[in-house]
């Protein structure tokens, strides 16, 4: 399963901490054991459910919202950051890590379509992702990005870290709730 994720995250390589990149792969290499999904198959469901016939797959989205967030911690540092530090390895791991819980919470139906399996029913994938990525070592930095990713972060206060990668994958999903920007 390692060499599945290093080929389905080559950005883990942006993690200049050893300890960090580790606990990231190993975050992966555990949802990916513990999946129904093949990892093929992240790079054909669609990245959300709530849009109907979803074009881009679990992986674009997944990778396009990790190159935002660099770059806009990379824009924040150069402008902002000497009054608003911001840790890179942080935000990147986050990124990598937002969506881990999706794993445990999509499966493939009978009928070869994308679906919530029964545990995502009861736990969203910001819950499994914290899970996931704690029994990895993954510091609670990291791991308050997971949670708080999605909307239901909106009831803590999030870090700047939080805030880069939350707005980087809302930038990277709110545009296809309007029909109209979809190009089919």
């Amino acid at each position: 399963m390692r060499d599945a994720v290093e080929r389905l995250w080559p950005e883990i390589q942006w993690i200049e901490n050893a300890e960090l990149r580790e606990q990231v792969t190993q975050t992966w290499t555990k949802a990916l054991e513990r999946t129904p999904l093949k990892p093929d198959d992240l790079n054909r469901i669609p990245f959300t459910l709530l849009i109907p016939n979803c074009p881009i797959t679990f992986m674009e989205h997944k990778r396009c919202v990790v190159h935002i967030a660099r770059d806009s911690a990379r824009a924040m540092q150069d402008f902002m950051g000497r009054a608003l530090p911001v840790n890179f390895d942080t935000v990147i791991a986050g990124a990598i890590l937002a969506d881990v819980g999706k794993l445990l919470e999509y499966e493939i139906g009978a009928d070869g379509k994308s679906r919530q399996s029964e545990r995502g029913e009861a736990l969203r994938h910001p819950f499994t992702g914290v899970a996931l990525a704690l029994e990895c070592g993954v510091p609670d930095a990291v791991c308050h990005i997971i949670a708080a990713h999605a909307a239901e972060g909106d009831l803590v206060k999030r870090t700047t870290e939080a805030y880069i990668v939350h707005h980087a994958d809302f930038m990277a999903y709110l545009p296809f709730k309007n029909p109209k920007n979809i190009r089919r």
